[in-house]
């Protein structure tokens, strides 16, 4: 009996012993042959440790080539904890966070873990790289803290087209602006650093460091013109501040033959190279009290390019929609005297739509006059002559309906009643620009559009791309769609507009020598909000357009008020008479210079000639000793001459 038991637990032990056996061994084939490859993968990475080595992002050039954005080399700060001696870790935390300037707690935290690997700081300048790294040769250590290759940005101008150029983050991924657009451009491909570690991550004795290069990223050559674009700016500025613009503004200068972006330009802006450091003095006292979510909306609003992400009603710059559409449907034409009459409003479905100057209304005039004197009830008229079926049609063809596609992230869409819902009151608003909103990019295009023979032309801001490798150069074509409106009715809306700069409200546009044409345009910023914003676009020159510019000024509260000939006009004819020239662009009409006849001065006091010549726009050249009440015996020129305005008349005494 005791022999059979045993023999029977024997059985049952060689039973389970075969069971764990087979379990074992499907188990191992389970690892072996199913599993394999996903734990090899696993063994490789514990094994296996890399280092990122950045990537220099590609260079972005203005037109003319002048560096708006580069790479520099910098370090980044790695350790491995587990190769520092436990003896030194104290001591090796205490020279990083002196060296770097990093806060102790955090570093000796970092140098204590567990871990393979860990980042202790990027970008570091080649000083303080350099510093550490002797310390570390005079104290023998030579395993645990590696100083690789990093990369940072940065943006030799400083705040010149920050909300175009945009920034990168800490990882030198692209964040706002054409570094976010064309990130997988610039970016590159990283490079590392390789070697063959144990399961904790020590080192391992006869293993050498693997090193793969980065290659750096394409380069971008934009149709920004550095030198414009600082044109644009310091006059944007000038105008803000001297207007007491409370939401800032934007200018915008586009090239009409081929969409070229010359300049984009947004107040306030912010220096690149501190893209998280707030622009406003006031709200920099208070920085570090506001919540985390009050910080980010700053600094989206600070980044924010309001050129294309903020919409805006353009008020009376709209006309030349109006305009065009009805020259282009036969409705009307340019001279035809007393075509109009403007009796201070307009009646439309018992609402009475005021002209703006409803106090003393223009009476009767063409439609080169109306456009002169931005005649709201005209373009009333017109609009209802056109229909709401053909004016959405001439909406669409314009580029209203839609985004422009300009190739940089955020931008808005107008916002227009859909066809079916506009009535006769919204139509008339409409066509006087008022009650929809749209982007100064789409308003800048529009222009554009028109001085460009009437077909539209898409705005751009990279004309090419260069291979980091190659250096061979991509070059990105001009991008034109429909015919909008014909070369005629397009030549007559810029003649027209040419008036409005000579005559009419655009005349703080005008630059001596220059056939320049123009649009003022104010509005309301919302319904009874008590705010405006003020715009003046304009063209130069109008026998050959090489420039449109667009000047958008938001709630300009100072005493010069907000009416867009008075305070967005004189900012265009400063832009105009710096670029004009810088783009060789001859004057076309001699400057007038009056001429007047020399009086006769002869038994004068030299204060009398003197008040009696500044009359006559002349001056008057004497020996600075002579006696302000001495008769003058001699003149030269004589009397009777004539001189040009501004000459000086040379005189004796006795």
């Amino acid at each position: 009996m005791i022999f059979l038991n045993i023999k029977k637990r024997l059985r049952i032990m060689f039973f389970i012993i075969l069971s764990i056996f087979i379990i074992l061994i499907i188990r191992i084939g389970w690892i072996q042959l199913i599993k394999g490859d996903f734990y090899k993968i696993l063994a490789l990475e514990q094994q296996n440790l890399d280092r990122e080595i950045s990537a220099k992002r590609g260079i972005i050039y203005d037109r003319n080539g002048e560096i708006l954005a580069m790479s520099a080399t910098s370090r980044m700060i790695t350790i491995n904890p587990n190769n520092i001696p436990e003896e030194k870790k104290e001591m090796v935390a205490k020279k990083i966070s002196e060296v770097l300037e990093l806060d102790y707690d955090k570093v000796i935290k970092k140098v204590n873990r567990n871990s393979s690997i860990e980042i202790i700081a990027k970008k570091v300048e080649k000083e303080k790289s350099q510093r550490l790294r002797e310390w570390l040769l005079d104290n023998n250590i030579e395993e645990g803290i590696n100083i690789d290759e990093d990369t940072k940005r940065y943006y030799p101008y400083g705040k010149l087209a920050s909300q175009v150029i945009g920034f990168c983050g800490s990882d030198n991924q692209g964040l706002n602006g054409l570094e976010a657009k064309y990130d997988e451009i610039l970016k590159g491909k990283s490079g590392s650093i390789s070697k063959i570690t144990d399961g904790k991550g020590m080192n391992l004795e006869n293993t050498e460091e693997k090193y793969t290069g980065a290659i750096e990223g394409d380069s971008l050559e934009l149709t920004i013109d550095k030198n414009i674009q600082a044109i644009a700016e310091k006059y944007l500025e000038e105008a803000c501040i001297d207007n007491k613009c409370t939401d800032g503004g934007n200018v915008i200068i586009m090239n009409p033959q081929n969409g070229d972006i010359l300049a984009m330009a947004t107040y306030p802006n912010y220096n690149l190279n501190e893209p998280f450091k707030i622009n406003n003095e006031e709200l920099e006292g208070i920085w570090d009290n506001l919540s985390n979510e009050e910080k980010n909306n700053y600094l989206q609003s600070m980044w924010r390019n309001k050129a294309i992400s903020d919409t805006y009603e353009p008020g009376s710059t709209f006309k030349l929609v109006t305009a065009s559409a009805s020259l282009e449907e036969g409705i009307t034409q340019t001279d035809n005297v007393g075509e109009f009459s403007c009796n201070g409003g307009i009646e439309v479905s018992g609402v009475r739509i005021k002209c703006w100057r409803y106090y003393r209304p223009h009476g009767a005039q063409s439609l080169r006059d109306a456009l002169m004197n931005s005649c709201n009830p005209v373009f009333i008229g017109l609009g209802q002559k056109l229909g709401i079926h053909t004016y959405y049609q001439y909406l669409k063809k314009f580029g209203f309906l839609e985004k422009t596609g300009i190739d940089l992230p955020g931008e808005a869409s107008s916002i227009f009643l859909a066809e079916e819902k506009v009535g006769p009151v919204e139509l008339a608003t409409i066509s006087f620009g008022q009650r929809f909103e749209v982007t100064p990019i789409q308003m800048v295009t529009m222009l554009s559009t028109i001085a460009n023979k009437g077909k539209y032309v898409k705005p751009r801001l990279v004309k090419s791309i260069i291979d980091s490798e190659t250096n061979e150069k991509k070059e990105i074509e001009p991008e034109f769609k429909n015919q909008v409106i014909s070369e005629e009715s397009a030549q007559k809306v810029l003649d027209m507009m040419e008036s409005v700069v000579s005559e009419g409200t655009g005349k703080n546009a005008k630059v001596e020598g220059y056939r320049i044409g123009g649009k003022t345009g104010t509005s309301e910023d919302g319904v009874n909000t008590g705010k405006y914003v003020t715009s003046f676009i304009g063209v130069a020159t109008i026998d050959h357009p090489e420039m449109v510019v667009l000047i958008t000024l938001y709630n300009p509260t100072g005493e010069g008020g907000h009416q867009g000939g008075g305070v967005a006009a004189p900012v265009a004819g400063k832009i105009f008479s710096e670029v004009l020239p810088y783009l060789e662009i001859s004057k076309e009409i001699e400057e007038k210079t009056n001429e007047v006849v020399v009086p006769d001065l002869i038994g004068m006091t030299i204060i009398d000639a003197r008040k009696m010549l500044k009359e006559k726009n002349l001056d008057i050249e004497i020996d600075e000793e002579i006696n302000q009440e001495a008769i003058i015996t001699k003149q030269i020129p004589e009397k009777d001459i004539n001189v040009k305005e501004g000459t000086s008349i040379v005189v004796h005494t006795n």
